[in-house]
């Protein structure tokens, strides 16, 4: 079995007990997902390198304190959204919108904005509107339309519940309407 065909968790236990290089084969699997989501977080690519270049070398560092039992993609996924997080607060300046102000605003409809839409076209959309979008929505929203996580994933690499990821991407949906029709898109 060649170590394209490995688990993660498998990879995870030959970097650590017999050969470090191996940690590339990990870094290749995730490097453009991370770098993708970090720059959904923080709205600048040349930022979310850096920030998957940080999460990886903690996510190294820290590799003998991996528990093999739990899945490696949802570990890396949070320690890039803490690296993301720690970013944004480093540079508040830069990002002078408040989350809590927007999430309180009133939607009305219920409906799903991507019902009738093909996935490619509902992604490049999305990527425009994600910076318009509360952080508390934009994180759990990018994970299920961009990275196609279920929300138990999305539960583990943000650290809330299940119910709450739903919930979180239910009012996210309803924000990601109201900004599509503010720009034009309509169903």
């Amino acid at each position: 079995m060649g170590l394209k065909e490995l688990s993660d968790e498998d990879v995870v236990v030959l970097v650590r007990t017999k050969n470090q290089e191996l940690y590339r084969e990990l870094v290749e699997r995730y490097q453009n997902k991370i770098i993708k989501y970090s720059a959904y977080i923080v709205g600048n690519r040349e930022h979310a390198r850096d920030i998957a270049q940080e999460a990886f070398v903690k996510a190294f560092v820290n590799l003998w304190g991996f528990n093999t039992k739990l899945k490696f993609s949802s570990w890396i996924y949070r320690i890039a959204h803490n690296e993301a997080i720690n970013y944004i607060k480093k540079h508040k300046k830069e990002f002078p919108t408040d989350p809590e102000t927007i999430s309180k605003m009133d939607i009305e409809s219920e409906e799903d904005p991507f019902r009738d839409m093909e996935k490619k076209e509902s992604s490049e959309l999305i990527e425009k509107c994600l910076p318009k979008i509360p952080m508390r929505y934009r994180e759990p929203l990018a994970l299920y339309y961009l990275d196609d996580k279920s929300y138990e994933e999305i539960s583990d690499v943000l650290r809330i519940p299940a119910s709450t990821v739903g919930v979180r991407i239910m009012r996210g949906k309803k924000i990601l309407k109201t900004v599509l029709n503010e720009n034009g898109y309509r169903k």
